[in-house]
């Protein structure tokens, strides 16, 4: 049976769900079945108006089928992504997240493998502490969590170890320095993903 990834995002704009395709592309390569999902817009929609591009992304969604808990059950790996919301991923993401207390009371979300990827506006406005925060729940869950980290020369150029990010400057759309280290990402966990199950099955 081939490896199960999930990658569940949420995105404003479009930025993420690119990382979130680009990371699933990577996953797919190593022969691993992969399922993208995304999760309801809760904005206000007065929130949603004030910026074009987000009641366009809104008005043009869903873009994936939402996430549910059987999705998360299913997976043997699990990649997260979200904007970067004040240091933290949105809202949107979070409650998705935060309705897994059963999955994680049976135990049914220990043992698998985690990792997260976040776009930001500024280069400083909360990457690496959103990817940080959203490990946070993968670790109350259990799970193994697995960074970018540096061992492609590639990512030396990215640069963020914890987990694929981008600055969407001037509202870009991601480049291809950072949908590569997507890739990348989601190479890597589907690889050590596969070798787990593998072993422990075995």
């Amino acid at each position: 049976m081939s490896t199960r990834i999930l990658v569940v995002y949420y995105s404003a704009t479009g930025n993420t769900a690119a990382l979130a395709a680009a990371l699933a592309e990577g996953a797919t390569e190593t022969g691993a079945e992969v399922r993208v999902r995304t999760v309801p817009e809760t904005a206000p929609p007065g929130a949603v108006a004030s910026n074009p591009r987000w009641q366009a992304w809104v008005d043009a969604g869903p873009h994936h089928e939402y996430a549910t808990l059987p999705d998360l059950e299913w997976a043997d790996g699990i990649a997260a992504g979200s904007p970067t919301r004040f240091g933290g991923p949105a809202a949107q993401l979070k409650s998705f997240l935060d309705s897994t207390g059963g999955l994680w009371a049976q135990g049914k979300l220990a043992d698998k493998v985690a990792t997260s990827f976040t776009t930001a506006s500024t280069a400083h406005g909360g990457l690496e502490s959103t990817v940080l925060a959203t490990n946070n729940i993968f670790y109350h869950w259990g799970a193994i969590v697995v960074p970018l980290g540096y061992g492609d020369p590639h990512l030396k150029e990215s640069g963020n170890p914890y987990g694929g990010s981008f600055v969407s400057r001037g509202s870009a759309a991601p480049d291809e320095l950072a949908l590569g280290a997507l890739r990348r990402q989601g190479h890597r966990l589907a690889t050590i993903t596969t070798r787990l199950t593998s072993a422990n099955s075995a």
